[in-house]
């Protein structure tokens, strides 16, 4: 089975995309918005794709303040976790920001919020999931594409 690492600052969304994912898509799901929990589950194979909220208001790591795109440049940056798919998720949905955010953090998707269109957040997810599992680090993690369109159909 298939796992998807929600990281995310507010608990009533991580539920929410939880229940989505587990029901609706058949998927594991882990949460944390512990930046060390993350960058560990990633260099470790225990995750097949990470949601990650962009703001993380209370995020740290090496003692600073980071952001879901810092996060996610460092992942991008490292080798050993690169080709890990990442789906950014934020209520950033002004025109534009969907093309600035993929261009900064190097992810590989994006998704509005509020998710209103379960069926296709589900469907965006699936489609970037690597066909085959990434025991032993990211081989077989494929390469993931554009996965482009907004879950809630407005850019």
């Amino acid at each position: 089975m298939k796992t998807v690492l929600i990281v995310e600052d507010d608990l009533i969304n991580a539920r929410v995309f939880s229940k989505i994912l587990t029901k609706r898509g058949g998927l594991e799901v882990k949460h944390t918005e512990s930046v060390e929990d993350v960058m560990e589950m990633a260099r470790s194979g225990a995750a097949d794709m990470i949601l990650m909220d962009v703001s993380l208001s209370r995020s740290m790591y090496q003692g600073r303040a980071v952001d879901g795109i810092k996060i996610t440049q460092m992942l991008k940056a490292n080798p050993q976790t690169a080709k890990l798919p990442i789906i950014l998720v934020t209520a950033h949905a002004m025109e534009g920001d969907r093309e600035k955010f993929l261009k900064q953090s190097g992810a590989d998707g994006y998704i509005s919020k509020p998710v209103v269109d379960h069926q296709q957040f589900v469907n965006q997810i699936l489609a970037l999931l690597p066909e085959e599992g990434r025991a032993g680090g990211a081989e077989g993690a494929g390469e993931a594409g554009e996965a482009g369109g907004e879950v809630n159909g407005t850019p």
